[in-house]
């Protein structure tokens, strides 16, 4: 059976070394985390990891009871496109040296509406927003049109639509 994308929202207690206790869960049983990002909630006492991975859809449930089984652990959620919104954030340097390459690169930037953050005499670099795909897609036109110098991607973060939030009945 062929490998889904399977994204997480784990809960977890804000103490040190919670990141590698469930990195290492991950790595123990061979799968590999392609995207993790982690931060503060609201409530300073938890911090809330978003982890995509890609495996067989029999392991999903295994993944989620392991992760529960950590005391640090207080929640876990699966999270697609229907239950959720999700978001990328990428940094990139961008070539763009004189005002004819500056310009260009501007009106190429109208269509996806990055934020200018820097510009030098040779390179600009741009901060941009969103799915993945989009992201995949403004960095390949980009480096074929542009080249780029060097970018930065955050992985995916993600919420659960409607209201409430997932610490309300922790």
């Amino acid at each position: 059976m062929a490998e889904q994308k399977l994204v997480l929202s784990v809960l977890v207690d804000n103490v040190s070394g919670v990141l590698q206790r469930v990195a290492s869960l991950f790595s123990r049983r061979g799968y590999n985390i392609s995207s993790l990002t982690v931060s503060e909630t609201e409530d300073p006492a938890f911090s809330r990891m978003t982890i995509e991975c890609f495996t067989e859809p029999e392991n999903f449930r295994q993944i989620k009871s392991q992760l529960l089984k950590l005391e640090i652990v207080k929640k876990v959620a699966e999270l697609d496109d229907e239950n959720s919104v999700s978001s990328e954030l990428l940094l990139v340097k961008v070539h763009a040296q004189g005002v004819q390459s500056k310009n260009a690169l501007l009106a190429f930037n109208m269509r996806y509406g990055a934020r200018v953050l820097d510009v030098s005499l040779t390179t600009i670099t741009l901060e941009f927003t969103g799915l993945g795909a989009t992201i995949d897609k403004f960095v390949k036109e980009l480096d074929d049109d542009f080249g780029i110098v060097e970018l930065a991607r955050t992985g995916i973060t993600s919420l659960v639509r409607g209201e409430g939030s997932f610490t309300d009945d922790v």
